[in-house]
């Protein structure tokens, strides 16, 4: 195994690495999600709220991925897909990374807690610990991890409904379960594609420890239908005021025919191919039924 002693690195090439190490761009993914919880529970939009939750959402899940690596530095070092990450490749130390990801956190959680409300605060904070010292760690033990970590994937855009309304009622817990729902297809194709990679550090993260198999697949299968009828939650709970209308839930229901024609495809064939194609198929159907929910408000 490589030596994880640090090289020297200019200042401003160390910020980048740090950005590395935070994966803003999958951050920005989760901030999107946020956002729109946002837009779908504000009556007036202020920009100011909307700013603070972007900045402490990308500060807090920033945080949370950089200390997820400091979890996993040795099994990065083993797979090819995160071999080159900051750790792995000693580009910082175990020290700055903990320091710059715990620091980012606890400034995300502030931003959420102080300047939106104080149920923005507490759901910020136990994403980050769910995903940091839950999610993480069980990643080795059980495949069971994956609907632990769908708990704080999932809470982005119930945060962003709560930070718009300081409520946690059933209208947030039917945006969480749209996404919560979503996570499984979403991550399970991914893991599907690199699932010898993960072997390799002992992660067995499929539905089944018998890997890729049929039954895997079924199960996948399964799962993305049922997260159509979730996907009307929103429409259909709220009785008197419902988060959304009916153009919404035919986008849901067609997104979520696509996403199941996919899973349909991976069931059949069980290629990287068809896990590849419900993966791209699941970036698609989050961003396009988010945003169906928050024009259907309108």
């Amino acid at each position: 195994m490589r030596s994880l002693s640090v090289t020297r690195i200019h200042p401003l090439t160390r910020l980048r690495i740090v950005a590395e190490l935070f994966k803003l761009r999958l951050a920005t993914l989760v901030v999107v999600s946020a956002a729109f919880g946002y837009l779908t529970g504000v009556g007036d939009v202020s920009f100011a709220q909307l700013l603070v939750l972007c900045v402490g959402g990308t500060l807090l899940t920033g945080g949370s991925n950089g200390l997820n690596q400091v979890w996993e530095r040795e099994a990065d070092q083993l797979m090819a897909r995160t071999a080159g990450r900051p750790l792995p490749t000693a580009r910082l130390s175990v020290t700055e990374s903990i320091i710059w990801s715990g620091t980012a956190a606890i400034l995300g959680v502030f931003l959420l807690w102080y300047f939106l409300n104080t149920a923005s605060g507490v759901l910020g904070l136990l994403a980050f610990f769910i995903y940091v010292f839950l999610y993480t760690p069980l990643k080795k033990v059980t495949n069971l991890a994956v609907f632990v970590g769908a708990i704080p994937g999932a809470i982005p855009p119930m945060l962003g409904y709560v930070a718009a309304t300081n409520d946690y009622g059933i209208e947030a817990g039917s945006l969480f379960a749209m996404q919560f729902m979503w996570q499984f297809p979403h991550f399970w194709a991914i893991a599907w594609v690199l699932h010898e990679d993960y072997q390799k550090a002992g992660y067995h993260l499929l539905p089944l420890r018998e890997g890729k198999t049929s039954r895997s697949a079924f199960i996948i299968l399964m799962y993305t239908l049922f997260m159509i009828p979730v996907s009307l939650m929103p429409a259909i709970f709220p009785i008197g005021a419902p988060v959304c209308g009916p153009a919404a839930q035919a986008v849901a229901v067609l997104c979520g025919l696509g996403m199941a024609w996919y899973a349909f495809r991976l069931w059949r064939d069980r290629q990287p191919a068809s896990a590849k194609r419900l993966m791209f198929a699941s970036f698609f159907y989050l961003p396009a039924v988010q945003l169906a929910y928050w024009l259907d408000r309108i």
